[in-house]
């Protein structure tokens, strides 16, 4: 029996368009299998566990993590980032990933009352929202919108001025729960970002824009903390540049011009950290990480009480990930086998995008760069169409996962309409089969259109 996919308005779908019976899934955030290094990794393991000077592995880690590690990382970063100063190890601090480490980093440098707001660039990483509430931050989460920079400084500041006006006339000038400790800082605002290829949006924000954040963060008080999880997984945007290598960062982190900017930090902790992952770029199940601050901040970072009672929370990973970086695997998986595989699949699904999306109005708020990278595409609806209800059609006639819109905004904050995305939706390229892709963005195309049929129908009924 040939199957027919029924439409909400009662009608059929014709045969032709019921090639839907497989799912396809342009929601999850994963690497798809074929792109992680189960051989690598167990190389790597065999390497260590084999070698009888390693038995410190199996045993509880230090504060600051697996030390040979940090140094690893810190020539890595060095030779990607290339800032003016080599990084130190001692500004590393191994975590178990970005997830569990921005946790940490609000259990050190916050108190739930004294730190006045956590301020995320919207769109934002919606899962990171609970993460911020469960450290109290319910309804203190403020949304600051994208602009085609980044970030909209001008609109940031004005919140950080009126919360500091409230803080003062509440007397709010000293942390209130939190006492004071010889290896923290208690800071009076978080600024959460992803500044390159940001999830949702693939923006990446502006040299321009990083360095007065920094400037906006050391006048108030705030630390920012970014997710850099993205920034190695990068390749031409223009497909007929052809494959090509790209070992050097496309921008500076913020981290990294904290470091440097007007002879560099007011004090020892400093105004940004860099939360880092091997999530994207080895395997998430390896729940390995790292952060990047001033020696002060990593340490303080270090002495959170869950690490300090079980010591680093990834260790025996932690001694894997150091053999597939000392042999350099790690670096030839990332340069030639995830750049490429990656860039096959945006720009398999951008060549769809525009043949079949972009002629029906939809656009693309991110800026034209030279350089892609990421997981996602970020997409604007046109006219009144409802991204939730072009997220439901597509699931229920397309067999169609994606995700709307509204899911990025920020949590608790309702003030500015331009931040609950009614009419934007999120394509990742990362997770299903990359021959696929092509058909999921016309399935899309196919549910907008029939939406856009009946809205149309709808208007001259009225």
């Amino acid at each position: 029996m040939t199957r027919r996919t029924i439409l909400r308005s009662g009608t059929s779908a014709p045969d032709a368009e019921a090639g839907a019976s497989r799912p396809i899934d342009l929601f999850k955030g994963w690497p798809n299998p074929t792109l992680l290094p189960p051989q690598q990794l167990n190389d790597a393991a065999d390497d260590i566990l084999a070698d009888p000077r390693n038995s410190d592995v199996m045993f509880y880690g230090p504060d600051a993590g697996y030390g040979p590690l940090r140094e690893e990382i810190a020539k890595w970063l060095d030779d990607f980032y290339q800032p003016r100063e080599p990084i130190s190890s001692g500004r590393i601090c191994i975590s178990g990933g970005a997830s569990q480490n921005l946790a940490c980093i609000l259990q050190t440098f916050t108190d739930p009352i004294y730190t006045r707001n956590v301020w995320m660039v919207a769109p934002t990483y919606y899962l990171a929202c609970r993460i911020f509430a469960d450290s109290g931050f319910d309804n203190r989460m403020k949304a600051v919108p994208e602009d085609a920079e980044g970030i909209d400084l001008d609109y940031l500041e004005r919140g950080l001025r009126q919360s500091e006006k409230r803080a003062l006339a509440e007397n709010n000038t000293s942390p209130k729960l939190k006492s004071p400790k010889p290896w923290r800082k208690i800071y009076k605002h978080i600024i959460y970002a992803v500044p390159t290829f940001a999830n949702p949006s693939g923006r990446i924000m502006s040299l321009s824009h990083r360095r007065k954040l920094v400037h906006l963060a050391r006048q108030y008080d705030a630390l920012i903390v970014t997710d850099d999880v993205y920034d190695m997984l990068q390749w031409p945007s223009d497909p007929k540049v052809g494959p090509r290598r790209m070992d050097r960062a496309v921008m500076p982190r913020i981290v990294d011009i904290d470091r440097e900017l007007d002879g560099g930090p007011k004090d020892e902790y400093g105004n940004a950290v860099s939360n880092g992952s091997f999530s994207k770029i080895v395997a998430p199940g390896c729940r390995t990480g790292w952060a990047e601050g001033t020696e002060a901040l990593a340490y303080g970072l270090s002495q959170t009480g869950s690490t300090r009672s079980g010591g680093s929370p990834s260790h025996l990973v932690a001694s894997f990930i150091y053999q597939m970086l000392t042999s350099r695997t790690l670096q030839h998986h990332i340069f030639e086998e995830l750049q490429p595989a990656y860039a096959r699949r945006y720009h398999r699904m951008m060549r769809a995008i525009e043949d079949v999306l972009l002629p029906l109005g939809l656009t693309m708020p991110q800026p034209n760069n030279e350089i892609a990278g990421g997981y996602f595409v970020w997409l604007t609806l046109p006219g009144s169409l409802n991204a939730t209800k072009i997220y439901e059609r597509a699931l229920e006639e397309e067999s169609l996962t994606i995700i709307s819109g509204p899911k990025f905004k920020v949590e608790g904050d309702e003030e500015n309409a331009a931040t609950q995305f009614e009419n934007e939706l999120r394509l990742c390229y990362a997770w299903d089969d990359v021959d696929v892709l092509e058909e999921g963005v016309k399935r899309l195309a196919r549910v907008i259109k029939r939406e856009m049929t009946e809205s149309a129908k709808k208007c001259n009924e009225a």
